[in-house]
């Protein structure tokens, strides 16, 4: 039996097409995902570990900065990035390390952004952790494939 995922969405940026106001167009494809129960488990924990590395990292900002005013930058977080896969090949190991190293930029990126507000006088917005259980949107429903028969993505994305 295998459940459905509902979608993942894909951005792409395309820096040659221009939107009505001179931004760039930002389009979205949208992908059926079948994975066999298996493949939805590995996604499922990468996913975990991947949040927790987050939230790791957010907990190391905020507490950097409460016991001593001491700013703790994306370097040097990537920089860790490799000794905590090193000292824990069973979870970290396992994965992509630009997968791991995306969930950092997120947070740093969202710490930009949150001194951008802060500077521009609006409501900042602190980042926040992640909490589990999002990210992968199963539809609940279940599936029995034919014997022998394997999932195939779609020969043209579909664009929303």
């Amino acid at each position: 039996m295998r459940s459905e995922i509902k979608s993942v969405n894909m951005f792409h940026n395309d820096s040659r097409r221009r939107g009505a106001e001179g931004g760039h167009v930002r389009r979205s494809y949208k992908f059926l995902l079948r994975p066999t129960s298996r493949q939805e488990a590995a996604l499922r924990a990468c996913l975990e570990d991947t949040r927790q590395l987050y939230n790791a990292a957010l907990e190391e900002r905020r507490e950097a900065w409460r016991m001593g005013r001491h700013q703790v930058t994306f370097s040097s977080q990537d920089a860790q990035l490799k000794k905590i896969r090193a000292d824990d090949p069973e979870r970290y190991g396992r994965w992509s390390f630009n997968c791991e190293r995306a969930a950092i930029r997120r947070l740093d990126r969202a710490f930009q952004s949150f001194f951008k507000r802060v500077k521009a006088g609006h409501k900042p917005g602190y980042p926040g952790s992640r909490g589990g259980g999002g990210g992968i949107q199963s539809n609940g429903r279940t599936k029995t494939a034919p014997a022998g028969t394997r999932s195939h993505t779609p020969k043209s994305p579909v664009s929303t």
